[in-house]
């Protein structure tokens, strides 16, 4: 019998891949993935793009290429930020930064950090390394500062991993103020930050937020000194098939994910960061304005519908970007999210049960929505279903006492 690594014992499927098998009925409306809109995908300019880099590069397009990644792309993200291009790592998708991230930063039994809840995606990915996850409570406007402090002073910790804009799973955005202070609070205890933001630009409503990462360059720290990593992608804004991200921060840990992605997989694509590379300054922000504002009018129709059809007592948030609501049925009603699944498929509707979500496994009676791959009419449809599955499930809760 072949015997598994224990970290590889410590590797898991992923919740929301598992629960997309069960959902590939036509008729199923899913607001279970966190797919982007295809229809949304700018696919003549991705394929003219295509076309000049083979008439610009030839086979070099195809050819093996550095591990860093393409240097006109590292430049176009460094340029944005204020860093040189041997501060920027082009990954394979932004998972795959946090992977690498994983392999560099984590010792078995290091502390991380997580917010509660947190992106499964990145409790899988993190999760090999064996850190010690630790929860710090959230409300509606993210990581509580104060609970932050509190949990330091018990429980030092090496690493935080946040997605303050437009969060996955919940939708919430970390207030500016409330980075200000979870900036001071990590540095003064030595924690590390890894900032996710594959959202950051999908904002509908409001004013931008600018990111942890540009507010500790504000103060005048060099980037060699910041106790921010941040991760970054091209998936969320052009399309998640190309796989191409970044992960942008002090050198000496670039460096080391150079060599650790070295040992992974040699090289992003070529093909893939040369198109990408052809997209930046045209088609990118006019994409980002397209799906921007189509999201927002399908997120709109998710909230309305949710207050028109689901019971009361169901609490929903209200992002103001990104793909995602959350959704927390009454504590004291006994659902728990997970198998009633089951019957959300029969009435064909489907959704993420919130449980994974949570590296300490609470979260029975919570869900996560995407509203992004479904058309308006699909929203609504699918919003009355699972409203008629939570009435059932209430009803026969109070049945049972």
């Amino acid at each position: 019998m072949i015997r598994v690594s224990a970290t590889a014992q410590a590797m898991t499927s992923s919740a929301i891949r598992e629960i997309l098998k069960i959902t590939q009925r036509p008729e199923v409306i899913s607001f279970a993935g966190g797919l982007p809109a295809p229809e949304l995908f700018p696919l003549a300019e991705i394929r003219e793009a295509t076309e000049k880099v083979y008439a610009d590069h030839g086979p070099a397009a195809l050819q093996y290429s550095t591990t860093e990644g393409h240097l006109p792309l590292r430049t176009w993200i460094a340029d944005r930020g204020g860093l040189a291009p041997d501060q920027v790592q082009i990954t394979s998708g932004s998972q795959q930064g946090l992977d690498l991230l994983g392999r560099v930063l984590i010792d078995p039994g290091d502390v991380m950090l997580v917010e509660s809840p947190t992106y499964l995606g990145a409790l899988q990915a993190f999760a090999p390394y064996r850190p010690r996850f630790v929860e710090v409570i959230t409300d509606d406007d993210g990581v509580v500062p104060e609970a932050l402090e509190d949990q330091l002073r018990t429980t030092p910790a090496k690493l935080i991993y946040l997605v303050p804009t437009f969060q996955n799973p919940t939708g919430r955005t970390l207030s500016v103020e409330r980075r200000r202070q979870l900036l001071e609070i990590t540095k003064r205890h030595g924690v590390t930050i890894l900032e996710d933001g594959p959202y950051n630009e999908l904002r509908f409503r409001g004013e931008r937020v600018p990111t942890l990462f540009e507010l500790a360059l504000a103060d005048g720290t060099p980037v060699d000194d910041l106790n921010v990593i941040m991760l970054g992608t091209f998936s969320k804004v052009l399309a998640p098939g190309l796989r191409d991200a970044w992960v942008q921060g002090p050198r000496p840990v670039i460096d080391k994910l150079v060599m650790a992605k070295q040992a992974a997989d040699l090289h992003s694509p070529t093909l893939n960061q040369l198109i990408v590379t052809e997209l930046l300054d045209d088609v990118l922000p006019r994409q980002i304005k397209i799906i921007s504002a189509e999201y927002g009018k399908r997120a709109a129709v998710m909230i309305n519908s949710i207050a028109e059809n689901f019971p009361p007592g169901v609490a929903c948030t209200d992002p103001d970007g990104g793909m995602f609501c959350w959704v927390q049925l009454p504590t004291d009603a006994g659902i728990d999210t997970e198998p009633m699944l089951a019957a959300a498929v029969d009435r064909n509707v489907a959704y993420v049960p919130g449980r994974p979500f949570f590296a300490s496994g609470i979260g029975h009676n919570t869900m996560r929505l995407s509203y992004v791959t479904s058309t308006e009419q699909e929203i609504r449809a699918g919003i009355e279903a699972l409203g008629a599955v939570i009435e059932d499930q209430l009803v026969g809760r109070a049945q049972l006492r």
